[in-house]
C-alpha cells in the first residue's frame, strides 16, 4: 500500500484541510462524516461509513450468540417482546 506524508497547519479554530490527493485516494467528498481517534498521543481519521461496516461484521458473530440465548430463555408463546423482536427482526 502506497503512503503520503503532508505538513498540515492547524487553523485558530482548530480546523485542518485534508489535501485534494489524500481526499481522491480515499472517497473523502464534502459532507462526508468522519470519526477521529486518539490512540497514544496520535490521530487517526476514518470515513463514519468505514467504521460502521467494519463494526457490523464484528459484531455479527455476538448478535447471533444473543439471540440464540434469548430465544432460549425467551421461547415461550405467551412472551410477547420476544415475539414483536422476531417480528422486527424478519421484516428487516
Amino acid at each position: 500500500m502506497e503512503s503520503e506524508i503532508k505538513t498540515l497547519r492547524v487553523s485558530d479554530k482548530g480546523q485542518i484541510a485534508i489535501p485534494n490527493s489524500v481526499r481522491q485516494k480515499l472517497g473523502i467528498q464534502r459532507g462526508d462524516n468522519l470519526i477521529l481517534f486518539e490512540i497514544e498521543g496520535k490521530i487517526l481519521l476514518e470515513k463514519q461509513k468505514n467504521v460502521s461496516e467494519k463494526m457490523k461484521d464484528d459484531f455479527k458473530d455476538v448478535l447471533h450468540f444473543s439471540e440464540k440465548s434469548l430465544k432460549e430463555v425467551w421461547d415461550n408463546s405467551g412472551d410477547e417482546i420476544w415475539s414483536q423482536y422476531l417480528e422486527n427482526k424478519n421484516a428487516s
